[in-house]
């Protein structure tokens, strides 16, 4: 049985979160999935620690070990800009760099922070990925996200919709499997 805690990050998890960015960016490459290949040249490296000092990252902690980070913008970035349009949405949140280390990866953890996501936060949640990614368009389909379109540069936009009474007051919780 393992528990984990998700919450907030610190500014000092920034440096531990790049890395782990980093970790999972070079699993991908070494498994022939061409994704996120940016960050292993620190090309993020100043927005991800941007994301943590304005409140925007959480992390999932096994022990005193980061094990998964997830960050969801309240205000779209340029990028979600070019993927949503500029049109501004109050009641979505854009969620990125959902990351889990490798040698946690296979137990659900992804899925648990995205029912967290669900669960605690009163907003439509959206996202993008690579459309040449079948299996990453798949896990989303999987966990509740509906595909609304992609965009002309290959990227599958997906949405997940808020569901009225489903809150938590809490900004950290703690799973148990």
């Amino acid at each position: 049985m393992k528990t984990y805690k998700i919450r907030k990050a610190e500014e000092i998890d920034a440096a531990t979160i790049i890395d782990l960015l980093k970790e999972v960016a070079s699993w991908l490459r070494n498994n022939d999935i061409n994704q996120w290949g940016f960050l292993l040249e620190g090309g993020e490296d100043g927005e991800i620690t941007e994301a943590v000092i304005n409140g925007d990252t959480y992390v999932a902690c096994h022990d005193d070990e980061i094990i998964a980070t997830v960050t969801l913008y309240s205000q779209k970035s340029e990028w979600d800009q070019h993927v949503w349009g500029t049109e501004d949405d109050p009641e979505a949140l854009y969620l990125h760099r959902l990351a889990v280390r490798p040698q946690y990866m296979k137990n659900g953890i992804g899925k648990e922070i995205l029912n967290w996501v669900d669960e605690n936060l009163k907003n439509t949640i959206r996202l993008d990925c690579v459309a040449h990614n079948p299996k990453l368009c798949a896990y989303y389909e999987r966990n509740g996200y509906s595909l609304i379109g992609t965009t002309a540069d290959g990227h599958s936009k997906f949405q997940k919709l808020h569901e009225e009474g489903s809150t938590n007051e809490s900004n950290d919780i703690t799973v148990t499997k």
